[in-house]
C-alpha cells in the first residue's frame, strides 16, 4: 500500500540484515526482543517492510498460532520517521493479510499500549495466549519479569 512515497511489501532475503539492524535499535533499549539475521531469514515471508526512496524505514512480522489467531510482532520504525503513521500503515497491511487468510483475531505483546489502543487494540490478559507463552516466551530472558502488555483486536466477527 503506497502512502506519501512509502511502499509496503514483503522483503527480499538480502534485506534480512537491514531488518535485523532496525529491530536491534529497539532491542538495545529493551523495547523488543532482538532477532538475528538468521532468524529474520528463516521467517522472511512473514515480514512486511516499509520502504521509502529504496531505504527500509520500518518492519513488522506476522506469526500464526492457529487458523483463528495470529500475532503481529517486531513492529519497528526508524527513529527519525516515528510519529508519521508508518507503524500504523505496516499494521494495517498485516491485518489485511490476516483478514484475507480469514484469521479472526490478532494480538500483540507490547510496551507501547497507547499506540495500539489508537488503532483498535484492547488490553487483555496474557493468559489468553498460552500458545505464545509455550512457543516463544519460555526462551525469553524476561520471562519471569515480563512487563509487556497483551492486546488483541477482533478482525472478523
Amino acid at each position: 500500500m503506497p502512502s506519501n512515497g512509502i511502499t509496503v511489501r514483503t522483503p527480499k532475503v538480502y534485506e534480512a540484515a537491514k531488518i535485523a539492524d532496525l529491530i536491534k535499535t529497539f532491542s538495545k533499549n529493551n523495547l523488543m526482543l532482538e532477532r538475528s539475521v538468521e532468524n529474520v531469514i528463516s521467517n522472511i515471508r512473514n515480514f512486511l517492510i516499509a520502504v521509502e526512496g529504496g531505504e527500509i524505514i520500518g518492519c513488522c512480522a506476522i506469526s500464526f498460532f492457529s487458523t483463528d489467531l495470529a500475532e503481529i510482532r517486531s513492529v519497528a520504525v526508524d527513529e527519525k520517521r516515528q510519529k508519521m503513521g508508518i507503524g500504523k500503515i505496516l499494521i494495517e497491511n498485516a491485518e489485511k493479510i490476516l483478514k484475507d487468510e480469514e484469521v479472526k483475531k490478532s494480538f500483540v505483546l507490547t510496551r507501547s499500549p497507547e499506540f495500539f489502543k489508537k488503532i483498535g487494540y484492547s488490553e487483555v490478559s496474557k493468559n489468553q495466549f498460552p500458545q505464545k507463552i509455550w512457543r516463544d516466551c519460555t526462551s525469553c530472558p524476561f520471562l519471569m519479569e515480563c512487563d509487556e502488555i497483551a492486546m488483541e483486536k477482533i478482525l472478523i466477527e
